[in-house]
């Protein structure tokens, strides 16, 4: 199995005020953070996905326009799943700061060849930091067609068609999955 890796920075952070990329965490604008824990899953590709290039954007990783009209993750999604040349591809958020390389690794050793690995918290999917067989860009076309965008729907049919195992996330690692939307989140302010 090989693996691949999108960075999601499409959104339009309308909440936080700002592009969210740019926001500094922990000395550091989430994009660096983010680029680097990707890095350290030795993928063999990553990509950044979003709906313009950001002037932010390291020359050794491939941008990719979102996919059609601006759907959130799921025109990243959506635009990256059909051109990843591995067989899985990790989709991370860049708006979960906490979430680290350890982790995803975690995952990626759960997964299988044609059948990856997403996370289950409180009983609600967490398709922003999963990862997806390549197959699965078949299910994505099949959802958009019938104008079907939620994603939570969408890891319920990669389960049915047996693409995706879900794994439930302990108490521990509950935090790794928290995100930032707005100025005055907490972790900003104490960082």
């Amino acid at each position: 199995m090989t693996l691949s890796a999108v960075l999601l920075a499409g959104g339009e952070s309308r909440r936080m005020g700002c592009d969210k990329a740019t926001i500094n965490f922990e000395g550091e604008p989430l994009w660096r953070r983010q680029v680097n824990t990707l890095r350290q899953l030795g993928a063999d590709k990553i990509f950044i996905s979003a709906r313009v290039d950001p002037p932010w954007r390291p020359n050794d990783i491939e941008f990719v326009a979102d996919a059609g009209e601006s759907l959130g993750p799921w025109s990243g999604l959506a635009a990256t799943l059909p051109i990843t040349p591995s067989t899985l591809l990790l989709a991370l958020a860049i708006d979960m700061p906490l979430m680290t390389a350890a982790f995803l690794n975690s995952l990626r050793a759960k997964a299988e060849c044609g059948r990856g690995i997403v996370p289950r918290l409180r009983g609600r999917y967490e398709p922003l930091a999963a990862i997806y067989p390549r197959e699965a860009h078949v299910d994505l076309a099949c959802a958009s067609r019938a104008a079907d965008y939620s994603l939570q729907n969408f890891v319920q049919r990669l389960m049915a068609n047996d693409k995706v195992r879900v794994v439930d996330i302990g108490v521990s690692d509950q935090e790794l999955f928290r995100n930032l939307n707005e100025p005055d989140d907490p972790l900003l302010i104490s960082k």
